[in-house]
């Protein structure tokens, strides 16, 4: 019978007939091999943000020695929309950290040196009559830029300091009644001197809490100094800087950015964070305490530090380690506390050691 004819009723189909060994078993050349394993999707993009991370530290550390530390968490900053407050003393390299994180992100960049004659149209731009065309144009100032570095923000008037309220927090500039938006990445990292406050303006509190960090730059150990004059005794111009490439734009900004916002937080977590917020308030050696702005920036950092670590999930690790740096600056030490020498970092220590930390 054809294999094309139907079959009769009542008859078996035949079987086929069996193979020889030499076609049963197949050749090597045609074992299909087996797929590679994957990384769980929710964990392999975070390698994004850490190789952004590596990438820049790498480049930065060509001229800088050490400060680890404070450049990831202006790295931090930058991946969720905060603002930096650079505190040291004369000379620890605030200034050209900044320019060199400028340098490894190939956005735009500005300085603007605070003085206390700078009005804020100096800062936010004004507007200009052209008296050819009997029209007014607007002429944007530096802070329409990605990365804007204010130098020893604190010599500034008041009212120069105020002209950053609304571009820091909103990302716009409103002039005459027209606003205008700042594009992303929009980064201010602020600098100032603790020490020398003479002709100086200390900043207010809600100037205070619009940077997500204050990052206290210390002096470097004996090592550290010790390889930063080995590395500068034949180069006193610093030609080092220029060997600085741009590693990241803005693009991979945007990429980390959404990654970050995707890492998951249990409600254990969520609820850790509440607890440290509202005992700042109750707390009786605190005279202001953290806002619910300080909450979400805790938040934010938390994701950013797991994310820095390959995690597609925070850990109270990453709650605690952006709590100093966040709250030393918008804290409030009650005057008992001030005379006893608590400073805002003892009083946050000790609230952290106080409150249970989730399993």
């Amino acid at each position: 019978m054809s294999d094309l004819d139907p079959q009769k009723p009542g008859e078996e189909q035949s079987k086929p007939e069996s193979t020889s060994p030499e076609q049963s078993v197949p050749s090597p050349e045609a074992t299909p091999t087996p797929a590679p394993t994957e990384q769980p999707a929710e964990t392999a993009p975070l390698n994004v943000v850490q190789q952004c991370t590596s990438s820049i530290k790498t480049e930065i550390h060509k001229v800088i020695v050490g400060m680890d530390d404070a450049i990831e968490q202006a790295l931090a900053a930058m991946f969720v929309d905060g603002h930096v407050l650079f505190e040291g003393f004369p000379g620890v390299a605030k200034t050209l950290m900044v320019k060199l994180i400028a340098k490894t992100i190939q956005v735009d960049f500005k300085r603007i040196q605070f003085t206390p004659d700078l009005m804020p149209s100096d800062v936010i731009g004004t507007t200009i009559f052209h008296q050819s065309s009997g029209e007014f144009t607007f002429r944007k100032g530096p802070i329409f830029s990605n990365l804007v570095l204010i130098d020893e923000i604190n010599r500034a008037p008041a009212k120069t300091q105020s002209a950053l309220f609304e571009s820091m927090e909103e990302r716009q500039v409103t002039i005459e009644g027209n606003s205008y938006p700042l594009t992303f990445p929009f980064l201010v990292i602020a600098t100032q001197n603790p020490i020398d406050q003479e002709g100086t303006y200390r900043l207010p509190e809600a100037q205070l809490d619009r940077f997500i960090f204050r990052i206290k730059v210390p002096y470097p150990n004996a090592g550290q100094e010790q390889e930063i004059l080995n590395r500068f005794k034949n180069d006193f111009s610093q030609s080092q800087v220029k060997d600085v490439k741009a590693v990241v734009n803005s693009a991979k900004l945007i990429e980390c950015k959404n990654l970050i916002q995707g890492v998951h937080i249990e409600p254990a977590i969520i609820e850790y964070i509440t607890a440290i917020a509202q005992s700042t308030r109750e707390n009786e050696s605190i005279y202001l305490g953290a806002s619910p702005r300080a909450s979400l920036a805790i938040m934010k950092a938390a994701k950013v530090f797991a994310a820095m670590d390959g995690r597609n999930y925070v850990k109270p690790d990453d709650v605690q380690k952006a709590c100093i740096p966040i709250l030393n600056h918008r804290l409030m030490i009650g005057a008992t506390a001030e005379m006893e020498g608590f400073t805002s970092e003892d009083v946050i220590r000790n609230i952290l050691d106080d409150i249970e930390v989730p399993r």
